[in-house]
């Protein structure tokens, strides 16, 4: 159905629970998995969770923002897999909430770091071993598509990740490769809770009963229905999209 049978697909940030819920389900429509972290013991443990055979899971510890660790991230999937069919660039970190003056500026350049030039360098590694029919998704946001005050590094940086996927579409559109970014709202994740922590000392009150009020489905998502919308996107389900932001946010862009 989805065309993914044998299918090569690297993942970073793939010991959270997007990455993982991801990876289980191109697993389970017979893709070969290369999952990538800075956290080793977390990739472990997300190792045990996942049902996938030990030859079709392929385990690297990298910070996605370091042009030769991207690199080797990618050498060695190409040398364990031969080839690499799906790209999800899902690895990500938040920062704070400042106002303008007080925003520390290694927070805003960690961040742009990890989501800007962590998805550039995954991409200008990753490419030369895609072909036709080839996908690449890159985990954006909501945020993506709005402005909230004091969150500089994290809005800024999904911003231009929309850049990014538009002119790599463009520009990889002719060899038959897409590109798209994936943009949830809320997610019910440890990654959500402490920007929710962060949120409930800037407001005041409670920040996950906050975003359920201005979500129009009321809730937060679950890392499972993102990774359905990701499946899709990876798949040849998906062979006549390029250059979209796909909302996957209960509705709160409307």
């Amino acid at each position: 159905m989805y065309g993914l049978q044998n299918k090569v697909c690297l993942i970073t940030g793939g010991a959270g629970s997007i990455g993982l819920a991801t990876a289980q389900s191109l697993i389970e429509y017979g893709a070969r998995i290369a999952l990538v972290d800075r956290d080793t013991e977390a990739l472990e443990k997300a190792a045990e969770k996942l049902n996938c055979l030990p030859d079709n899971l392929l385990l690297l510890t990298a910070d996605v923002s370091v042009e030769a660790e991207a690199e080797k991230y990618v050498n060695a999937t190409v040398e364990a897999f031969g080839r690499i069919d799906v790209l999800f660039s899902n690895a990500g970190n938040f920062g704070t909430i400042a106002p303008i003056q007080d925003y520390p500026i290694e927070a805003f350049d960690s961040v742009y770091a990890v989501h800007v030039r962590g998805a550039f360098l995954a991409a200008k590694y990753a490419v030369p071993h895609m072909t036709r029919g080839s996908s690449i998704i890159i985990t954006s946001s909501v945020a993506g598509l709005r402005g909230d005050p004091g969150v500089y590094a994290y809005i800024t940086a999904k911003h231009a990740q929309t850049g990014l996927m538009r002119v790599m579409a463009k520009e990889l559109a002719p060899q038959g490769i897409r590109v798209n970014t994936i943009n949830p709202g809320p997610v019910d994740n440890g990654f959500q809770k402490r920007v929710e922590d962060g949120l409930s000392e800037e407001i005041g009150r409670d920040g996950t009963e906050f975003f359920d009020e201005i979500i129009p489905m009321g809730r937060h998502g679950q890392p499972e229905e993102i990774a359905q919308s990701v499946l899709y996107l990876a798949s040849d389900q998906s062979s006549y999209t390029t250059g979209t932001v796909l909302l996957v946010d209960g509705g709160m862009n409307i």
